[in-house]
C-alpha cells in the first residue's frame, strides 16, 4: 500500500498499486461477503428483533426492514466505486480525508473505533451472559477472558485466518436464518410434521390485527425503521477490508451486490416469517423470538440451539469489530494522525500494536459496562449507535465529492471498474435518510441521548484535530 498524504487531496490513481511491505491481499469475495454477513447478522437480528415487530407491528415491522435495506443498498453503491477507488485498509477513514478533508476523516475514523470497540465489550459480556446458561457455575468474567483470547489469536495470526474463521462463523448464523425460513415458511403453508399443535397460524393471518395493518399508526414504523439502519451496521466492513482483498476490482462489487441481495431476504424474509407466526403482542417479551419459532414448529432442543447460534453470532460480531479497530489505527498511523507505532506489521501483515490497543479499547468498554453503566457506559454506547449512521453520512458524502472531483480534473466515467448508479442521486438520497434518522433520535426519549453524546464527540474530535494538527494542515496546503 502506498503511503498516503494527511492534507492534500491531489488526483488518485484509481486502483493505487500495493506494495511488498503492507499489509496482504489474501482475501477473496466470499470472504469480504461473510466479514459483512457476521458484522450485520447479530444479537440485533436474533434478540431485539422482536422488539422491533411489537413497535411496528407484523407489516410494520417487514416495511421497516425493507427502508433499512434500501438505505444500505445506496451506501454500497457509494462505497463501492470509493473501495475501488482506494482499496487500502481502514478505508471510511481515507475517503473522507482525501474526498472531503483530512478533519473529517481523522473524526470518522475516531467514531468507527470506538462504535466497535464499545460492541467487543458488549458482544463478550453478553456471550459469558448466554454461556452460563449450561455453565452456572464458572463466572462471566472467565468467560469474557476466553473469548477475548480466542478471537484475538483470530485476528492475530493472519487476515486470510481471520476471513476463514469469520466465514465459518457467518456460516452458523446463515443456516440459522436458512432454517427459520424454510421451516417456518412451510408451517406457515400448513406444513408442520414435527410439531403436534393444531393452532399454528396459516399464511399472513396475524398480519390482520385487531389494530389494523400498522397497529401503532405509521409513526410506529418510522420510529423503528431508526433502530433498523443501526441493524444493518456491519455491512461497511467490506470498506475496511478492502486493502487486503486481492484483486479489489472484481471482489468488491461482487461482495457488494452478494451482501446486498442476502441482507434483503434473510433480514426480510425471517422478520416476515417471525411477524406471521407469533403475535405481535407476544412476540420477543420473555425469549429470542427464533426460540418462540423453532418451538412451535417443534423443533427439539430450540432454546439450546439457538443459545449456541447467538453466541456464535456475538462472537462473529466481536470478530470483525476487533478486525476494524485494528485496521481503523492502522489507517490513522499511516495519515499520521496517531503514533507511528500504530503502524508496525509482523511478519505476516497483521498491525499488531493496532490490534492489541483495540482489543484493551474493547476491554475497557466492558469494565466501563460494569463499573459505571449509567455514566461512562451510557456515553459509549450512546456514540456507538450515533456513529453508524455518522459513517453511513461520511461514505455517501465522499462518493459525492470523489465523483464530482474525478470528472472535474478529466476522468472518463465510463471507464470506471464500478461506478454508482444515478449519480448524484444516490449519495444525496442516503445522505438524506440517514441524516433524516439522525434528526429523528430528538423526538425519541430512549434515543436522544446519542444524539448529545454524539454530537459532544464529534465537536471534541474536530477540536483535537485543529488543535494538534491544524498549523500542519495549513502549512501543508500552501507549500
Amino acid at each position: 500500500m502506498e503511503p498516503s498524504t494527511p492534507v492534500q487531496l491531489e488526483p488518485q490513481p484509481i486502483i493505487p498499486p500495493s506494495t511488498d511491505s503492507g499489509l496482504r491481499r489474501s482475501m477473496g469475495a466470499r470472504h469480504l461477503v461473510m466479514i459483512a454477513m457476521g458484522g450485520v447478522i447479530g444479537s440485533g437480528l436474533f434478540l431485539s428483533s422482536g422488539y422491533t415487530i411489537s413497535q411496528a407491528g407484523p407489516l410494520g415491522a417487514v416495511v421497516a426492514y425493507l427502508i433499512g435495506a434500501f438505505v444500505v443498498y445506496l451506501v454500497m453503491a457509494c462505497l463501492g466505486e470509493l473501495a475501488i477507488a482506494y482499496p487500502v485498509s481502514g478505508a471510511f477513514h481515507i475517503y473522507a480525508a482525501r474526498s472531503i478533508g483530512p478533519a473529517t476523516g481523522f473524526v470518522t475514523a475516531w467514531l468507527y473505533w470506538l462504535c466497535w470497540a464499545v460492541a467487543i465489550g458488549s458482544e463478550f459480556t453478553a456471550s459469558g451472559l448466554l454461556m452460563q446458561r449450561w455453565f452456572p457455575g464458572v463466572e462471566v468474567w472467565v468467560w469474557c477472558v476466553i473469548f477475548a483470547s480466542v478471537l484475538f489469536g483470530f485476528n492475530a495470526i493472519s487476515s486470510k485466518f481471520f476471513g476463514e474463521s469469520e466465514f465459518w462463523f457467518a456460516i452458523v448464523k446463515v443456516g440459522a436464518i436458512v432454517v427459520l425460513i424454510v421451516l417456518g415458511g412451510a408451517a406457515l403453508f400448513g406444513v408442520h410434521p414435527l410439531s403436534e399443535g393444531a393452532n399454528h397460524p396459516f399464511m399472513l393471518e396475524n398480519f390482520n390485527t385487531s389494530g389494523g395493518l400498522f397497529p401503532n399508526g405509521f409513526a410506529g414504523v418510522l420510529v423503528t425503521a431508526l433502530a433498523v439502519f443501526y441493524a444493518f451496521s456491519g455491512s461497511e466492513l467490506i470498506g475496511v477490508a478492502a486493502g487486503e482483498t486481492a484483486d479489489p476490482a472484481t471482489s468488491i462489487p461482487k461482495a457488494m451486490r452478494s451482501t446486498v441481495i442476502r441482507l434483503l431476504i434473510f433480514f426480510v424474509g425471517a422478520i416476515a416469517v417471525i411477524a406471521a407466526t407469533i403475535p405481535f403482542e407476544q412476540v420477543g417479551l420473555d425469549e429470542s423470538p427464533f426460540v418462540t419459532v423453532f418451538s412451535s414448529i417443534g423443533i427439539p432442543f430450540a432454546a439450546d440451539i439457538m443459545n449456541f447460534v447467538i453466541i456464535t453470532a456475538l462472537l462473529s460480531a466481536g470478530n470483525s469489530g476487533l478486525f476494524s479497530c485494528a485496521r481503523m489505527l492502522y489507517s490513522l498511523a499511516d495519515e499520521g494522525h496517531a503514533p507511528r507505532a500504530l503502524k508496525k506489521l509482523t511478519r505476516r501483515g497483521i498491525p499488531m500494536i493496532a490490534l492489541s490497543v483495540s482489543m484493551l479499547g474493547g476491554l475497557a468498554s466492558l469494565i466501563s459496562s460494569v463499573v459505571a453503566p449509567e455514566t461512562v457506559y451510557l456515553a459509549l454506547v450512546s456514540v456507538a449507535g450515533f456513529a453508524v449512521v455518522g459513517v453511513w453520512m461520511s461514505i455517501t458524502a465522499s462518493h459525492f465529492f470523489h465523483r464530482r472531483s474525478f470528472v472535474r480534473k478529466g476522468g472518463d466515467v465510463a471507464a470506471l471498474p464500478y461506478k454508482a448508479p444515478l449519480f448524484p442521486l444516490v449519495p444525496i438520497l442516503a445522505f438524506s435518510l440517514c441524516l433524516i434518522s439522525l434528526i429523528g433520535i430528538a423526538y425519541d426519549p430512549n434515543q436522544v441521548a446519542a444524539l448529545y453524546f454524539g454530537v459532544s464527540f464529534v465537536g471534541a474530535c474536530y477540536a483535537y484535530f485543529y488543535f494538534k494538527y491544524g498549523r500542519k494542515a495549513r502549512e501543508s496546503q500552501l507549500s
